[in-house]
């Protein structure tokens, strides 16, 4: 059996690959480093005392879990992860919900009215009404102080839906219209032969979706009082900046600020870094494939 035959690279392609691998290398790197300070700084024992760099070469075996007992054991921060993970899973739900339907009539070249339905979805993205306006239609709604109001002004994502529609739009017509020969309703379609065949756009989109709402950080601030997610949690601990050396007893314990600053950061990246080895096989795919057509 002849063996295939491979293209030999050229000096200058040589080169060009040198350089990206460099690059990418240096991204990993910037990366790598903040997180790398971050968690050695988040299990520094009290009576640490260096400098920063030399903290994040401090031996595993004397590092120190206060600050993650202390946030562990604080019923504030466990309420507002709590809180967090309800409004990324009732989010995200909410908004494939809404998203899937909606991606699926701009898909559709013989619905009637559909370039109203292309232009209704797209001016809102590019003409912002404001926070004003969006704060009375919560009010109204009755929405404040409700997780609800985290995560409806923003279920249907423009350009996720448009992603969507790409996706749609690129499943061969032929699969569409055998059905609809059969007598199937367009609802059937989209449930029995469209999503089964979205698995990948679906899990990029939805994780799209969850990381915005896991990170969301304004929508909260303006329309929950009593409920605190993680990120307003967050935002107060690192902004604790006229506290004392030790964080007060009756609110985390004898840890030091700086550990549970760094702690809260790394524990709320863990439920994203976790979720995404499992989509990660279906990221590039859904996305390389719903950008083909738009």
């Amino acid at each position: 059996m002849d063996k295939p035959k491979t293209v030999k690279l050229t000096a200058g392609d040589q080169t060009f690959y040198v350089i990206i691998n460099l690059f990418l290398i240096l991204i990993g790197v910037a990366i790598a480093i903040p997180m790398w300070s971050t968690i050695t700084q988040s299990f520094r024992p009290n009576d640490f005392i260096g400098s920063n760099l030399e903290g994040m070469f401090l031996a595993p075996w004397k590092w120190k879990t206060d600050a993650y007992s202390a946030l562990l054991g604080n019923n504030g921060f466990i309420s507002a992860f709590w809180n967090s993970i309800k409004i990324m899973v009732f989010g995200t739900f909410t908004a494939l919900c809404l998203t899937v339907p909606m991606a699926y009539c701009m898909s559709v070249h013989d619905l009637p009215g559909r370039k109203i339905l292309n232009y209704f979805v797209i001016i809102p993205y590019l003409f912002n009404i404001g926070l004003v306006p969006t704060y009375l239609v919560i009010k109204n709604l009755g929405l404040i102080d409700h997780i609800a109001a985290v995560f409806i002004p923003g279920a249907i994502g423009t350009y996720n839906c448009l992603i969507m529609r790409g996706f749609f739009e690129g499943i061969p017509e032929s699969l569409k219209e055998s059905a609809r020969i059969d007598g199937a309703a367009e609802w059937y379609v989209l449930v029995s032969i469209i999503l089964p065949l979205s698995k990948p756009i679906i899990m990029t989109i939805g994780l799209y979706y969850a990381v915005n709402f896991w990170n969301d950080y304004m929508h909260p601030m303006l329309y929950l009082k009593t409920l605190k997610p993680l990120p307003i949690l967050l935002r107060d601990i690192l902004m604790a900046s006229g506290m004392s050396e030790y964080v007060e007893s009756n609110a985390f314990g004898e840890a030091p600020v700086q550990a549970i600053k760094a702690a809260s950061v790394f524990m709320s990246a863990i439920p994203m870094m976790m979720a995404y080895p499992f989509i990660q096989k279906y990221f590039t795919k859904g996305t390389m494939l719903g950008s083909v057509k738009g």
